[in-house]
């Protein structure tokens, strides 16, 4: 291996820089399963690193990337071989771990799986982090009851990442899909994914005194917190489940207990991040199965690794659209 591009962060007396730069691949840390990468991807916690905000990285230096796909070059464990396509979402990446804003990268067996069987490495990262916690949190929501045929269910954030291959997932299930977004914009767009209806995102995040509204969702998924959160549960019908895997509109939550005690409402936290192995195959295996790969192809777009500085402050800024796909090697 020669010298390969990185986007490197690092942080200094309290002073935090990001640069693409070329390094050695002495600099990789250890792992047992050295990768070349092909593409990775852009999602809300890559925008928060690539710019320096707080929560995203441990440890400095850090390569950002909280997704990378890519082919096998060497591996220390049996379950992988040299010349095997593989994946990576989430796993401490970005944080603890370099991630996938690079040319190469090198991580431990636990956090990877094999690229799915119909499934390319470009529409792999098009899922990335967002999509594989779109499944999860559809999977959740059936563990928890969710059937077809009843009432609707709410996506909140619907024209982001998550919120867009929730819908898709959700339409192709033959869910009735209620898609909440700030962008009315994107009504087309999203009633093209699967959506069966589009609500301004102020039909759940308006405050209201009133610890319960008429009852309206049989299920919901939430990328926003805050007070979309808030309003969500006060619509829930008995006995329906909220899977809540984002903060965008903010982390505080404004509620009272009467959803839970009155309503029987389920509030089911989405960890993406700390999924078993085997539990991650079983969910890229419902994602190869559920999401529709030509709807996956018209939400995405790539980019080459230099427009992740400014794709970073668009995706903060609640401006992008569906998924990006990051080119390392563009």
């Amino acid at each position: 291996m020669s010298k390969f591009k990185a986007l490197i962060a690092t942080q200094e007396d309290g002073k935090f820089h990001a640069s693409i730069e070329e390094i050695e691949p002495a600099a990789l840390p250890p792992g047992e399963v050295l990768v070349r990468v092909a593409y990775s991807s852009l999602n809300y916690k890559d925008g928060l690193a690539v710019l320096g905000k707080p929560g995203v990285i441990r440890r400095f230096p850090m390569v950002p990337g909280v997704d990378f796909a890519g082919t096998v070059v060497e591996s220390h464990k049996e379950v992988f071989q040299p010349g095997d396509e593989v994946v990576v979402t989430g796993c401490g990446t970005s944080e603890i771990y370099w991630g996938g804003y690079a040319q190469y990268a090198r991580l431990d067996s636990e956090f990877i799986v094999p690229l799915p069987k119909g499934m390319s490495l470009k529409q792999a990262m098009a899922v990335g982090t967002a999509g594989f916690t779109a499944m999860q949190s559809v999977m959740e929501l059936e563990r928890h009851g969710l059937k077809s045929g009843g009432r609707e269910v709410v996506v909140s954030g619907a024209a982001g990442g998550v919120g867009s291959v929730a819908v898709a997932i959700l339409g192709k299930l033959g869910y009735r899909v209620v898609a909440s977004t700030g962008r009315p914009q994107f009504g087309l767009y999203l009633r093209g994914l699967g959506a069966s209806d589009v609500i301004g995102r102020e039909v759940l995040a308006t405050p209201s005194k009133k610890p319960l509204e008429a009852e309206r969702w049989a299920a919901g998924i939430d990328n926003v917190g805050g007070e979309t959160l808030a309003g969500m549960l006060r619509m829930m019908a008995i006995g329906g489940s909220i899977a809540s895997c984002g903060l965008a509109g903010g982390a505080a939550l404004n509620t009272t207990v009467f959803p839970f005690i009155l309503r029987g409402v389920n509030l089911l936290g989405i960890d993406s991040s700390r999924v078993p192995n085997a539990r991650r195959r079983e969910i890229w295996s419902r994602i190869v199965h559920d999401l529709p790969l030509d709807l996956l192809d018209s939400l995405t777009v790539t980019a080459s690794l230099e427009k992740v500085f400014p794709l970073g402050e668009q995706i903060l800024a609640g401006k992008i659209r569906g998924r990006v796909v990051v080119d390392v090697n563009a």
